[in-house]
């Protein structure tokens, strides 16, 4: 495997260059190692082994990565989640910074004529990879998501920055029994992310990832209008760490959660992917030419693609960190940022503050 590793006090970040994913993170923390990011089971298997037609993004699926398109490639030919998730990425610039590290990939491909450059950079004691992506000239639109993924082996709870809404498309991951199953609804919506529509008529709730439920679900979360970070928390029981994933959300609306335990049983899934939650945060809607054309999300007022055009520059950020915290402990009532540090507020009431470089998402700032 092609790879890179960048590190800071405390953090290292690996990419894997043949397709731009991030094949491994570890913060070292208080005396501890946590490993946020998932690795899918196969990727060390031949690739023989592996179904011929399956995208390179899904042979080397790991960690994080950028999707541009988000699912389906109509529009422009291209795997699935597009070439940036497929394909490789060359070294610009990788050095150390005053206070950390900063490297820059840019992808072989061009995506609508843009070229796009991954920007990633650690700092010192901050527990946080921070990634901006930006794409230079082209034309058209451009639907794109960050996927990044995380693994549980005992399940775990969410909490979220405010949302309007949670919905489902109209038709689920695995329709068909014999290849696997699914629990929600399709299509379903609900403002109550506690109690979100079942396929067998009853309720579920979205912050609460049990193992016992085998299961291949999706749902898209639509962000409230409160001016600030969207965030997402997530408390890994057994793994005692809190996973914390942020965004614009002027830059990324909405928030797409893939669930994605034992429901599917043919290869290279074959029942072995467990315990996985994508958080992906996006300006999409599934499939490039539904983001352009008319959708569900556009009819809600939110944005589904980025518009490219020459001479002009389109970036968006993201960010990714791990805490300690107890075994089975809850995730935050709240997060905020602030200039230098996040104030997490936990659910017994206590306050911790943690290094973070609060101006970074561009809060409240126009950036197109």
């Amino acid at each position: 495997m092609d790879t890179l590793t960048i590190e800071a006090k405390g953090i290292s970040v690996t990419v894997d260059l043949t397709v731009g994913h991030l094949a491994d993170m570890t913060v070292d923390i208080d005396g501890r190692r946590l490993k946020p990011l998932h690795r899918a089971p196969w990727i060390d298997e031949p690739r023989e082994t592996l179904p011929q037609d399956l995208p390179e993004g899904t042979v080397r699926l790991s960690g994080d990565f950028l999707c541009a398109p988000f699912s389906r490639s109509d529009v422009e030919e291209a795997p699935l989640h597009g070439w940036p998730a497929n394909s490789p990425w060359d070294v610009v610039a990788s050095e150390a910074t005053a206070d950390g590290w900063r490297a820059v990939f840019r992808l072989q491909h061009l995506v609508r004529g843009a070229t796009v450059d991954k920007i990633l950079t650690l700092r010192d004691d901050h527990p946080f990879l921070y990634q901006e992506h930006v794409f230079s000239g082209g034309s058209g639109g451009i639907s794109v998501a960050h996927h990044p993924m995380t693994a549980m082996t005992d399940g775990g709870r969410l909490a979220f920055s405010p949302k309007r809404l949670a919905a489902t498309p109209d038709d689920p991951l695995e329709p068909d029994p014999a290849r696997g199953r699914f629990l929600l609804a399709y299509p379903a919506r609900s403002t109550d992310l506690t109690r979100f529509p079942a396929a067998n008529g009853g309720r579920l709730d979205l912050t609460d990832y049990r193992m016992e439920q085998s299961r291949e679900d999706f749902v898209t979360l639509v962000e409230a209008d409160h001016g600030g970070p969207g965030w997402t928390a997530l408390a890994r029981k057994a793994e005692a760490d809190l996973i914390v994933v942020l965004k614009n959300p002027a830059e990324l609306p909405v928030t797409m959660l893939w669930v994605s335990n034992g429901g599917r049983d043919y290869a290279p899934w074959s029942g072995r992917h467990r315990g996985v939650l994508g958080i992906e945060d996006g300006r999409t809607a599934l499939g490039h030419a539904a983001s352009l054309g008319d959708n569900w999300l556009k009819r809600e007022g939110v944005a589904t693609a980025f518009a490219l055009g020459e001479g002009r520059n389109v970036s968006f950020r993201h960010v990714i960190g791990a805490l300690p915290q107890e075994a089975g402990g809850e995730p935050p009532r709240d997060i905020t940022t602030e200039h230098g540090h996040m104030r997490i507020a936990a659910a017994d009431g206590t306050m911790r503050d943690v290094p973070f470089n609060g101006d970074f998402l561009r809060i409240g700032r126009s950036v197109f």
